[in-house]
């Protein structure tokens, strides 16, 4: 803001420089060297002015998109899978990258700019007033429409942009879900329709954008409106003065006459930063519906444990998705001895998944109480329970980037020699060695180039060098064949070995693992919990 009305200071400096210059050079046909110098000089310092300003700027932009997208990555990581199940992903994802780039000018150019669209023009109608009374007046009056104009354009505007907003991320999302689903829409025979679906959610887009872009333009058109008719009115005010030999001083009519140019480029600035006011409040609506975080919960007292690995047990645990689809887990009670193997078995829907997801912190039962060594699972710090926690699902989540580099994921400051370790456990060395770069071999996003036993090999691999004393194992044979899932379940054995382990699966195979069976049905547990052996 202060640069920028540094560099309105300027600009009136120069606009009185080359009216003495144009004064003199009319009066005697000579250069006035002085005023044309210091129009040099004023021209240097503007322009290094406006490029601090703009660095400035750049910079404030910068650093509120890296504030917002903290606070709202933050949000959605602390209400986790759970509360956004509702929410599609495409949203999420517009949320956390377009909208929040839409803010960029919010701070960078329209909160300078509506600063300066006051301070700027006053400071201008100051020197105008100083030359000319009657050009100020002219001034005064053509730049009030200004702002009169924008604010009937702006209440369109305004609902347009939230429109093209919600348009925006109704195509993101569909385009998301028929990328992800494009092999069933081919095998269905279905690619055209969908190809036209899409169309025609493109188009609403088109329109809408068009509808935004043509409201701005009428803003931007009372803008043009309001400088030339001052400019107009000026020049035929000193015309008329001039034809009745009433004008005594030239300079004081080029001086007046300069100063408009400089008295409507601070509104200007202002009506193209309108636009990115009206673009933040539409990406910011959708913010409004995140879950909130929460207030800071008062430092709890320090306790220890004195236990010997993992110990997990359910109390009467009651958990309840839908209510129309009725309980997850109705009264769920078990206990876990540290060191042991738990096999959750029963059909689809049984509650297998909702107890992983309690224990990795993804949702909070309804009632009931689920204790990890005694302690609350609800009482422990987040960073905590992951710190306990290795998770290995059905379809491991794989980066676009090395094998190494997949694999620390699970502890990013361990060393090569670590991970390197760790993937000879998880026998991840046996297929990485025949490829080209070994573990430093690039794979695709979601693991593209490795088979499904490879990929779950890599995470069995994360699992290693995480080392977290309690394993939990939702379906990590689905979707194998025997062979692979024969020897992927032995490299599983070989990670329980010393850890609390939670198995949830439908695999006889499976269930071939040593340890003990509970089997549920509709939530609950429907016989006692009896030891298999492998």
């Amino acid at each position: 803001m202060l640069l920028g009305l540094a560099g309105t200071a300027v600009a009136v400096g120069q606009a009185f420089c080359i009216a003495a210059a144009l004064a003199t050079a009319l009066a005697t046909h000579r250069a006035d060297l002085a005023a044309l110098v210091g129009f040099g000089l004023l021209a240097l310092l503007r322009a290094g002015l406006v490029w601090a300003s703009e660095r400035t700027a750049v910079a404030a932009g910068a650093a509120s998109r890296r504030r917002l997208r903290s606070d709202v990555l933050g949000r959605l990581l602390h209400a986790g899978p759970t509360a956004l199940r509702q929410r599609h992903s495409g949203d999420l994802t517009a949320i956390v990258v377009d909208r929040i780039e839409a803010l960029d000018g919010l701070y960078a150019r329209w909160i300078p700019a509506s600063t300066l669209a006051m301070a700027g023009p006053l400071l201008v109608l100051a020197a105008a007033l100083w030359a000319d009374p009657v050009a100020a007046l002219v001034l005064g009056l053509c730049g009030f429409m200004v702002p009169v104009a924008m604010a009937v354009a702006g209440i369109g505007a305004a609902a347009a942009s939230r429109r093209q907003f919600l348009a925006l991320a109704r195509l993101q999302a569909r385009f998301l879900d028929r990328v992800r689903g494009i092999a069933t829409i081919v095998l269905y025979g279905r690619a055209e329709d969908e190809t036209a679906a899409l169309a025609v959610a493109a188009n609403e887009l088109r329109q809408r954008t068009m509808r935004v872009l043509r409201v701005a333009f009428l803003s931007s058109a009372a803008l043009d409106l309001a400088a030339a008719l001052a400019l107009v009115l000026l020049a035929i005010r000193y015309g008329l003065a001039i034809l009745a030999h009433r004008l005594a001083d030239p300079q004081t009519a080029l001086s007046a006459l300069l100063l408009v140019p400089e008295f409507f480029a601070p509104l200007r600035a202002f009506a193209l930063a309108y636009q990115d006011r009206l673009h933040a409040t539409g990406a910011a609506d959708a913010m409004l519906d995140l879950p909130p975080m929460p207030e800071p919960a008062p430092p709890r007292e320090v306790r220890t444990v004195a236990a010997r690995g993992v110990t997990v047990a359910f109390e009467d645990v009651r958990l309840t998705w839908d209510p129309a689809r009725g309980p997850a887990l109705d009264g769920l009670s078990f206990r876990v001895p540290a060191d042991e193997t738990l096999i959750l078995a029963g059909p689809s829907g049984a509650g297998k998944s909702s107890v992983i997801e309690i224990l990795l912190g993804f949702v909070r039962p309804d009632s009931g109480r689920v204790t990890i060594n005694g302690a609350d699972i609800s009482e422990l710090v987040p960073a905590a329970l992951s710190r306990l926690t290795a998770w290995i699902g059905q379809r491991p989540v794989l980066f676009a980037s090395t094998i190494r580099d997949n694999i620390r994921f699970a502890r990013p400051e361990a060393t090569d020699a670590e991970v390197e370790e760790a993937a000879h456990a998880a026998q991840v060395t046996e297929f990485a060695g025949l490829l080209p770069a070994g573990l430093d071999t690039m794979v695709g996003e979601g693991g593209f180039g490795l088979s499904g036993g490879q990929a779950q090999r890599v995470a069995i691999a994360r699992a290693f060098l995480r080392n977290a004393p309690l394993l939990l194992l939702d379906e990590p044979t689905a979707h194998l064949d025997p062979a692979t899932e024969a020897d992927v379940l032995d490299s599983l054995r070989r990670l329980a070995i010393g850890r609390t382990v939670i198995l949830a699966s439908h695999s006889a195979a499976a269930h071939d693992f040593s340890g003990r069976r509970l089997d549920l049905r509709q939530g609950r547990a429907v016989a006692a919990a009896a030891r298999a052996t492998a």
